[in-house]
């Protein structure tokens, strides 16, 4: 081996980025991703701050614009960045702000109290990534402006002139660099999910949210003097709330201040979210740990006290008492730890003692003032308790036992000959005819075939006894090898890709909906980490001069059609199911890994709140919620059978 062959690696090699050269060339250490997820979280940064200046309570009214040519306007009516020289770095602090990482009021010095821009980063950030942003400062009778362009300043800080001496605030623009950004194309509809839940956790904030790249601009106004009480009604609106009044805690301790609302309704699954400083915490944290305590202890203690709980009887377990529970844990601190970059989940020790002393306190003075509450909770939660036994000895069959146990796999599962999961993948097929088309039409190697019959279980309308006792569920369970719930563990799962191939019509979408409310509520790991698919039959099949064509949408068949000419010889066919193609025509078009097109299922855990109410609304017992989302969504229904 000749070194000098090779380039030399001495101290010249190693590279000082500097000022913002460093965002610009890892977007992804500070934004995440360059996906449509990093790009809406420049907007998240900017109106960040300004959500930082209404906790400070200097500001009550935030405009966010997406402008026809794709900038944003983010205005807010707050204290406006100071103006003045920073002795630090001898330019305005404005210009400190936007070009220097790592800078900003909230690294103590007592500009802010609490904050959810945590790193300092972010307005610097946007700035760097951004083609050009302007910022206008609106202080004491004078505009102040400048522009920098992808994070370079171009002009010192200005007076672009006067305005009424009580105005005051600060306007950002900016264009997301297309030389970093796959799409810059911001979706209407994630913004305003955000903003809605950034209105909820500031009661009082008023957030304009106006979109005008449309013929018609389309605009939203979000704001709750009822905070996070709002907030539980919202995500109750597709339930049956089990009593009328909203649980309402609130205080401070250790220099934690704690909000915390909630409300139980006749549903199973438990929806909390745990935010600090604004900011969603997906992992949940102390903050969470300390309101599980203090709700499970006071139940109990209430339960007892008022002989709701025989004295044979065992308590009831944290569990039995949050089905059905939706609740919001919101905390402000001022200086959160959060457990790893993204910040997912709260590390601070004070924060589950303080919410457990506040919870626990003033959720036994309601029980004792509302005692029809306490009766009604502690009722559900003893037949929660009831189903959770049974259902207990429900899963003891389900779980995967060794072969000696005896315990085989589903006698309907035609399994793979392969054992390495990592190659393997499970066709979850509705019906015996479909079912039969693929055991036929499979790679018998690697793909496994489940065929259900007739539709499984509403888990949304379910307790775990009734899941349990379904034969379709088991044998999904069965099949899978992770089990469920607390008993998942990813690391058995026998197949990497999980499949569900359902005809193109009504019935096969509803299938497919009940199933990914099983895998939601149940198995969320595997939607996660990316192993759940939607299978994509072919619409249509063209057959002209002996060649076959398949369309997967309208879209593709029209192309089809302008490429092979309209005349006599063409004959269009429309599948109404799996069951009318033959096992070829099935393997080509949606089985064959070299050709077929899966859609992967993917969740997004910031939007949690809002997928969780999605659920509800479309699989709960509410018709009024579903007729508004059907009303909502029907301009994007595509192939309707009619």
């Amino acid at each position: 081996m000749n070194i000098e062959d090779h380039e030399e690696y001495g101290a010249d090699q190693i590279q000082i980025l500097k000022g913002l050269e460093a965002v610009r060339k890892r977007p992804g250490m500070y934004i995440g991703s360059t996906s449509a997820r990093g790009l809406h979280h420049l907007v998240y940064e900017i109106v960040d701050n300004s959500v930082d200046e209404a906790l400070a309570g200097t500001c009550d009214h935030i405009e966010v614009k997406i402008n026809k040519d794709d900038s944003v306007t983010v205005a807010d009516n707050g204290r406006g960045i100071p103006v003045g020289i920073n002795h630090q770095a001898g330019i305005p602090a404005v210009e400190v702000v936007f070009t220097i990482l790592h800078a900003g009021g909230k690294f103590g010095g007592g500009g802010y109290k609490v904050s959810g821009g945590l790193h300092g980063v972010g307005a610097s950030v946007v700035n760097a990534l951004s083609e050009w942003l302007e910022v206008r400062i609106f202080h004491e009778g004078k505009i102040y402006q400048q522009r920098y362009e992808r994070g370079k300043t171009m002009y010192k800080l200005k007076v672009a002139g006067d305005c009424d001496p009580e105005k005051h605030g600060t306007t950002v623009t900016f264009f997301p660099d297309r030389e970093i950004f796959d799409d810059i194309n911001f979706d209407f509809d994630v913004l305003k999910q955000r903003f809605r839940e950034m209105a909820f956790l500031t009661k009082g904030l008023k957030i304009t949210f106006t979109d005008n790249r449309g013929e018609e601009p389309k605009q939203r106004v979000f704001h709750y003097e009822g905070g996070i009480r709002e907030f539980v009604q919202y995500l109750n609106r597709s339930s049956t709330a089990l009593y009328d009044k909203i649980i309402y805690c609130e205080g401070e301790k250790d220099g934690v201040y704690v909000e915390v609302a909630m409300q139980h309704n006749d549903g199973y699954t438990e929806n909390t979210y745990g935010f600090v400083n604004n900011i969603i915490t997906p992992e949940g944290g102390t903050h969470i740990e300390g309101f599980r305590a203090a709700i499970t202890k006071t139940f109990n203690d209430y339960a007892r006290k008022n002989k709701l709980l025989k004295d044979t009887e065992a308590n009831l377990t944290g569990e039995d008492i949050r089905e059905g529970l939706t609740a919001i844990i919101s905390v402000k601190i001022e200086d959160p730890q959060f457990e790893g970059q993204t910040k997912q989940k709260l590390g601070n020790s004070e924060a589950r003692g303080a919410v457990t002393a506040i919870v626990a306190d003033q959720l036994q003075i309601f029980l004792e003032q509302n005692p029809s509450v306490g009766k009604a909770t502690v009722e559900k939660s003893v037949l929660a308790q009831r189903a959770r036994d049974a259902a207990r000895k429900a899963r003891d069959l389900t779980r995967r036992k060794s072969a000696l146990d005896g315990m085989a796999l589903p006698g309907k599962l035609a399994d793979c000959t392969d054992k390495d999961a990592s190659h393997c993948e499970i066709f979850i097929v509705e019906g015996d005819s479909a079912g039969g088309s693929a055991k036929t039409a499979r790679s018998r190697a690697t793909q496994a075939i489940l065929p259900l019959r007739g539709k499984i279980l509403n888990v949304e309308k379910a307790r775990l006894d009734r899941i349990y006792g379904n034969a379709e569920i088991k044998a999904m369970i069965t099949a899978f090898g992770t089990g469920i719930h607390e008993d998942f563990d990813i690391s058995k799962l026998r197949y990497d890709k999980i499949i569900i191939m359902t005809d193109a019509d009504v019935d096969g979408a509803h299938i497919a909906t009940l199933m990914l409310t099983f895998l939601y509520r149940f198995m969320p790991e595997l939607i996660k980490q990316g192993h759940v698919f939607l299978a994509q039959p072919p619409l249509y099949k063209v057959e002209k001069n002996r060649k076959e064509y398949y369309a997967y949408s309208d879209a593709e068949l029209e192309k089809i059609m302008q490429e092979i000419g309209r005349d006599q010889n063409n004959k269009v066919q429309r599948y109404k199911g799996l069951g009318e193609m033959d096992a070829d025509q099935l393997w080509e078009t949606t089985m064959d890994p070299e050709k077929r097109i899966l859609k992967r299922v993917n969740m997004d855990e910031d939007a949690a709140s809002e997928i969780d109410l999605t659920f509800t609304t479309l699989m709960g017992d509410k018709v009024e919620p579903r007729k508004e989302f059907i009303e909502e969504n029907a301009k994007y229904v595509q192939n309707l059978d009619v």
